[in-house]
């Protein structure tokens, strides 16, 4: 037998994929402590938590509007499966976080869906999870966006909008008939 057939094999992490962005973080460059573009172990009995404090936070934000935990990432395998999940708990007794429709307040969790949106305050991160087999560790692999990960989506107006243009001075409809647009076209 060569060492080759005789090594163990290989098996992949399940990595967490994060894709980060903040309005402001050119100018107060809030992640210039976060390690981007590249592939990170964490071992499968520890937290990985996400906050302003260096010494407990493995991902710290630098960032004073930050709590110094935010929140916390736990992963696990579910019950008589072999499937690796990601339970995320918020942490910060001051600001709600937000996983795509779901707020949880201070010390509430939920299963990390395979691909979401985590808010809090200004911040928005991308998580996807990327299936592996190993037990023993899990990798993050961070990233930073250039766009907001959320954009806008083209809202009605609350006051209508006159077909030529020009706004009433105080009230909307000052004794005439509302203008009736469709939702689409105030975009």
């Amino acid at each position: 037998m060569t060492s080759f057939e005789e090594d163990e094999t290989e098996e992949t992490a399940t990595c967490l994929h994060m894709t980060f962005y903040h309005p402001c973080q050119q100018d107060k460059m809030m992640f210039r402590c976060l390690n981007f573009c590249k592939r990170e172990q964490v071992r499968a009995d520890e937290t990985a938590k996400f906050g302003r404090d260096s010494n407990v936070c493995h991902y710290n934000l630098v960032d004073t509007r930050v709590s110094r935990i935010q929140f916390s990432l736990q992963f696990y395998r579910k019950l008589n499966s072999s499937e690796f999940c990601f339970e995320i708990k918020n942490m910060s007794k001051k600001t709600k976080l937000t996983v795509d429709q779901t707020e949880l307040g201070y010390l509430n969790k939920i299963d990390l869906p395979w691909k979401c949106i985590i808010c809090f305050g200004d911040y928005q991160i991308l998580a996807e999870i990327q299936e592996g087999e190993a037990m023993d560790y899990f990798e993050t692999h961070l990233h930073l966006a250039k766009v907001p990960i959320l954009q806008e989506s083209c809202l009605p107006s609350l006051q209508p909008i006159p077909e030529k243009g020009i706004f009433p001075s105080l009230s909307p409809f000052q004794g005439k008939s509302p203008i009736e647009i469709d939702e689409n076209e105030s975009c």
